[in-house]
C-alpha cells in the first residue's frame, strides 16, 4: 500500500458557515469546524486526525503522525515508523 501525506487548509467562515478546516489526500478528504478551544495547530491536526480515522489510517503499521506548517498556508501531516500494512 502506498501512504499520502495529509494536506489541511483553513477555510473562512461565509455567510452561511463559520470557519472550518478541511484535510485531504489522494484517497479522501473531510471538513471540520473550527474549535476556539484550540490553537491554529490544534484545529489542524484535528482534521488530519478525523481523515485519518476515516481512511482507517490507524494501528500499529502505521506510526506517529506528525506535522508542519506549509510555505504560504495550512499544514501537511506524514507517518513515521511505517512498516509493511
Amino acid at each position: 500500500m502506498m501512504f499520502q501525506a495529509i494536506e489541511t487548509r483553513y477555510l473562512g467562515p461565509t455567510n452561511h458557515r463559520g470557519s472550518r478546516v478541511k484535510a485531504k489526500c489522494q484517497a479522501g478528504e473531510v471538513t471540520v469546524h473550527w474549535d476556539h478551544a484550540l490553537n491554529v495547530e490544534g484545529n489542524h491536526e484535528r482534521a488530519a486526525q478525523a481523515l485519518r480515522d476515516k481512511l482507517g489510517w490507524v494501528g500499529e503499521g502505521y506510526g506517529e503522525m506528525i506535522g508542519g506548517g506549509l510555505v504560504g498556508s495550512g499544514f501537511c501531516f506524514v507517518f513515521t515508523g511505517v512498516n509493511d500494512v
